[in-house]
């Protein structure tokens, strides 16, 4: 989706004079960091950022919304906010109930915008007042790691109650991390004039904006004590693709091999599989934090399956067998895999992504993929039903929220990189060790 330069300008300054009417003169600098936390009866990631509520993370998300005050402000219909947000209205969506819009807002707003969220997880939408939410988060002078909370605010949709299923108790709605210009990244760069960018490390924070690093403490496995080293320097990065008719990020991923104890097998997919369609929209392979667990579509999976099994049957444990599969689940086996020290972890095959014009793979080791049950040790990757994906655009795979723990993640948008580093047990490190 193109933005006319109109709208951009429009947007932007209202962006701006959002920030100065909140208490600031002047755009900030420090970039902003908030506390994640995985919800564990629905394994989805909010950040505490709005008063007294969560919202859920969602890369793909266009938006920021949440349930409303009786009273609120409202975002002229003829603004060039309005004109954004009507441009970015989901495709497909099942529709409910939606707010009164005469009632409940501020005295004068006879001309209001109405957006139109959406949950990721339903795929229900729904419409209500473009309005103004109230938010805070802690803001990092890296010089001397202080750090103080700071009041902002932000545009965001109205949403009726309804819109809130299956997600966390806690979550009044969801702070969309996407490229698209109201989405919270998109928001806070245009306010506070800090870089392009964000990291995530699952599960401890999101970091906003580039006037610091981020640094990874590091043993080595050595037992002397971590020594801290800038991220650049440590994790591999990888080319960002876009999808013009999706706002998640894709990965330019074109082949998947499972590779076990020198045994390496790649999985048998035609040419072109994994590739995004430049007219539908369709294929390629997409970060997800609204899915528990990756997806594959059924010509991909089947494929996986294949390398899969026949990388564990070349392996030198003959004693590692399939069992009958545990739903949702569809590869299992039995409980035989053998236990490593260090990290302590099971002894089972990675799963690489081969990234093309990227500096390494994207490993799926143990922790991103196994899941263990009662006398089987499933894989933690799900065939696509024969409804229709769950995801936006019918990706060819999703990289869910299993294969996302204890991974960081920096995007840089001006750059369209990404840096990530795998499953952070293997690099003798954790979130708790990265420093924004």
């Amino acid at each position: 989706m193109l933005w006319s330069p109109a709208v951009m300008v429009s947007l932007l300054l209202l962006l701006k004079c959002m920030a100065v009417t909140s208490g600031e003169q002047q755009p900030y600098k420090l970039p902003l960091v908030f506390p994640l936390a995985k919800d564990p009866n629905t394994s989805l990631y909010t950040i505490a950022i709005k008063k007294d509520a969560t919202l859920v993370v969602d890369l793909a998300g266009t938006l920021v919304w949440s349930t409303c005050p009786s009273t609120h402000s409202t975002v002229p219909c003829l603004s060039g906010t309005c004109s954004v947000v009507n441009q970015q209205q989901q495709r497909r969506c099942r529709y409910v109930d939606g707010g009164r819009f005469w009632a409940g807002r501020e005295p004068g707003s006879r001309c209001a915008c109405a957006a139109h969220p959406s949950n990721p997880v339903t795929g229900e939408c729904s419409t209500g007042d473009l309005t103004s939410f109230a938010m805070s988060a802690d803001s990092i002078d890296n010089p001397t790691k202080s750090r103080n909370l700071e009041a902002f605010n932000t545009v965001g949709a109205c949403a009726p109650q309804r819109l809130l299923a299956s997600l966390p108790a806690t979550a009044t709605g969801i702070a969309g991390f996407s490229q698209r210009p109201l989405s919270l990244p998109s928001q806070l760069v245009a306010q506070r004039n800090f870089g392009n960018k964000f990291a995530v490390c699952f599960p401890e924070f999101v970091s906003i904006g580039d006037t610091h690093k981020v640094y990874i403490g590091l043993d080595h496995g050595t037992g002397g004590g971590q020594r801290f080293v800038d991220y650049t320097d440590t994790i591999p990065y990888t080319p960002l693709l876009t999808n013009p008719r999706n706002p998640g990020y894709y990965l330019p991923v074109k082949h998947i091999t499972v590779w076990w104890n020198s045994a390496s097998v790649t999985a048998s997919l035609p040419a072109g599989a994994l590739d995004v369609d430049g007219r539908t929209g369709r294929g390629g392979v997409v970060l997800s934090t609204v899915t528990p667990y990756a997806i594959m579509r059924p010509d991909v999976f089947r494929a996986f399956v294949q390398a899969f099994d026949a990388a564990v049957q070349r392996g030198k444990y003959s004693d590692v067998y399939r069992v009958p599969a545990v739903e949702p689940f569809k590869l299992c086996y039995n409980d035989a895999f053998p236990l490593l020290k260090r990290p302590i972890s099971y002894d089972v095959p990675t799963i690489r992504l081969e990234l093309a014009g990227a500096t390494g793979n994207w490993s799926l080791f143990n922790g991103n993929y196994l899941v263990r049950l009662p006398g089987a040790n499933c894989v933690g990757i799900l065939e696509m039903g024969a409804g229709h994906m769950p995801v936006d655009g019918e990706p060819a795979m999703v990289l869910g929220v299993k294969q996302l723990d204890r991974n960081l993640l920096v995007f840089d948008l001006d750059k369209m990189v990404l840096w990530f580093s795998s499953l952070l047990d293997f690099r003798w490190t954790s979130c708790s060790s990265v420093v924004a």
